[in-house]
């Protein structure tokens, strides 16, 4: 049996707030200073496109290649448009969160670009992108099927806007409220289900609330002093080292300086609900963001988790994969409901979790917007084949399993893990009890 003890102080640096810092240090008049910047691999496809695209940024005091932690970035510009026409299409490989928000901002340049990607995102959904930036007055093209490359032909004469939120997505959220920047006016954002709200919180926005929805107000053309940021650890890496600390019996883990936005967090809340032996101590708040260490510790009889409220998807969207293995793994059962965009994420996150799953003996069924698993029939005598679908949460989640109960798994594609927790081993071995 194994058992996992000891603190953890090199989680990765949030990956949503590291995207935005660094966008919004490229929209900010002065010099921006951003310390524990994430040195994964969607957050280096960020600092690429804007040095593409004539942004000045520097980078101090890196760590080593094992933790990818950059300690300090620094980033020149002088406001709102300082970017320059890019030479070339700009790729922003496997990462969403650079493509979809950095088009707002490209919306709002007075030239032409094109943002590409790898095979993975040029099949993800881009029309929710090109919607309210065409209401905006850009030109946007996409592929026939609605998907990247997306085409820009920006204008610096955007107009302001109402725009009600289809579906719950901080980076559609956030796309527009760049884009709105740069508008001449103040430009709404609604939302009837709330996403993750850092870019509300770095830019100061002002937010209503009015009869169950949530209204985002942005005023376009204001300038946007530099200032510095500090990036806390990654709640969503968090996740997974919570789930070994869960699994493995006779463990105990602190995990030191994690973001505790309530839009972020909402896992551990899921957890305690549960039966999770979790603690919080050393609460703080920096730059306008709730900060501590969790503690964790093993316990038998963790309550099968059933996920269905609409709100509290929209806030735990990229735990549901770790969620689902803990779950089916300390149970035998899970369920989940109205997470129909978890088929649009790096995989059909879904059909991934449900395919292994079964893999692994479980009795599983899905459905468009979520799945069940009813039990386990059987407990595999040999190393099982886990695909990873090239989806760094996918093989994270089942390495986590493995780990913590000891299950032989061979995983494809494992080194996908370095799109957002490039130390993930690292860290497991440094805590195993040998």
């Amino acid at each position: 049996m194994r058992v996992f003890k000891g603190e953890v102080t090199a989680l990765p640096p949030d990956k949503s707030i590291s995207h935005r810092a660094a966008l919004i240090g490229a929209l900010s008049e002065g010099t921006t200073e951003i310390s524990n910047f994430s040195g994964g691999f969607d957050n280096q496809s960020t600092l690429s496109v804007l040095k593409a695209a004539g942004i000045a940024i520097r980078h101090l005091e890196e760590t080593g290649a094992n933790d990818r932690r950059i300690r300090k970035v620094v980033i020149e510009s002088k406001g709102l448009w300082s970017f320059h026409a890019p030479s070339a299409p700009l790729m922003c490989n496997n990462s969403g969160s650079t493509m979809r928000m950095f088009a707002g901002i490209l919306a709002a340049q007075p030239f032409a670009s094109e943002l590409t990607g790898d095979s993975s995102l040029m099949k993800r959904p881009m029309k929710r992108v090109a919607d309210p930036l065409r209401m905006m007055g850009a030109a946007i093209e996409l592929s026939a099927s609605g998907t990247a490359p997306i085409m820009i032909n920006g204008s610096k004469d955007l107009k302001p806007i109402e725009y009600r939120l289809p579906v719950p997505s901080a980076q559609v959220k956030s796309l527009v409220a760049f884009a709105a920047l740069h508008a001449d006016g103040e430009t709404r954002i609604i939302e009837t289900v709330r996403s993750r709200d850092h870019t509300e919180v770095m830019l100061g926005f002002e937010t209503l609330e009015h009869e169950g929805e949530r209204v985002i107000v942005v005023t376009g053309r204001k300038c946007i002093a530099a200032k510095p940021f500090y990036i806390p650890a990654d709640p969503s890496a968090a996740c997974f080292i919570v789930a070994l600390g869960l699994l493995a019996r006779g463990s105990e883990i602190l995990i030191r300086d994690v973001c505790l936005n309530p839009t972020r967090a909402a896992f551990l809340d899921i957890l305690l609900d549960a039966g999770a032996d979790i603690s919080i101590e050393n609460k703080r708040v920096i730059g306008g963001e709730s900060i501590g260490d969790i503690l964790v510790r093993s316990n038998a009889g963790l309550e099968p988790l059933l996920i269905s409220d609409s709100q509290l998807v929209a806030f735990i969207i990229d735990e549901i994969p770790m969620l689902a293995v803990l779950s089916a793994f300390a149970s035998g059962q899970f369920e989940l409901h109205n997470a129909a965009e978890l088929r649009t994420k790096e995989s059909d996150r879904i059909d991934a979790l449900v395919v292994n799953l079964q893999r692994l003996g479980f009795d599983c069924e899905q459905y468009p917007d979520g799945f069940i698993v009813k039990g386990r029939m059987v407990t595999p005598s040999r190393t099982v084949v886990i695909d990873s679908f090239d989806d760094h949460r996918i093989a994270m989640s089942f390495a986590i399993a493995g780990k913590a109960t000891g299950t032989p798994l061979d995983i494809t594609d494992i080194n996908v893990v370095g799109v957002s927790f490039p130390n993930f081993f690292e860290i497991i071995e440094s805590l195993e009890v040998r």
